[in-house]
C-alpha cells in the first residue's frame, strides 16, 4: 500500500496541483478506506496501520485545515461514497460481483475529482478528470478474478 500512496500522492501532487492539506485528507481518507476493507474482509490489519487509523478518523482528518474550511461539502461525499462501497460489499458478497458493484467500489476517486473541482473550479476540474480517471488501479479482470478465486 505505501508504494501506491506514493504515487498517489505525486500525481495530487504534481498532475492535479492540489494544495498540502488536500493531498494529506485525502491520503488519510485513502488509507482509511484501505483499511476498513481488509477488516471487512477479514484480511490482517498491521496494528500500526490500525494506531493511524483510529487517530487519522477521529482525530486527524477532522482538523484538517482543508477539510474543515470544505466540510460542508466533503462529509456528504464521503458519506454518499459509504452508502456505494456498502451496496457493492453487499453485491459482491452475495456472489453478484459485476461491473455495477466495481465502478461503485472506485467511489473514492469520486472524492479526488470533487476536491480537485473544490480547489481549482469545474473548467480545470472537467479538463483534468481523464487524470483522475487514471489514478484507479485497479482492473475489471483483476477485480472479477478476485470473486472467482474466492
Amino acid at each position: 500500500m505505501q508504494q501506491h500512496l506514493e504515487s498517489l500522492e505525486k500525481n495530487l501532487t504534481e498532475g492535479l496541483f492540489l494544495p498540502v492539506d488536500a493531498v494529506k485528507w485525502l491520503l488519510d481518507l485513502f488509507h482509511a478506506f484501505q483499511i476498513f476493507d481488509d477488516f471487512a474482509d477479514n484480511d490482517a490489519v498491521d496494528r500500526k496501520d490500525l494506531n493511524l487509523l483510529i487517530w487519522n478518523t477521529l482525530v486527524g482528518m477532522q482538523q484538517n485545515p482543508f477539510y474543515t474550511a470544505n466540510a460542508y461539502c466533503l462529509s456528504s461525499i464521503v458519506g454518499l461514497n459509504i452508502l456505494k462501497w456498502q451496496a457493492s460489499d453487499t453485491v459482491e458478497r452475495s456472489g453478484n460481483a459485476d461491473a455495477k458493484s466495481y465502478v461503485w467500489r472506485a467511489g473514492y476517486y469520486d472524492i479526488v475529482l470533487a476536491v480537485v473541482q473544490l480547489c481549482h473550479g469545474p473548467v480545470f476540474a472537467a479538463q483534468n478528470a481523464h487524470i483522475v480517471l487514471g489514478l484507479y488501479g485497479e482492473t475489471y479482470d483483476n477485480y472479477m478474478k478476485e470473486f472467482k478465486n474466492a
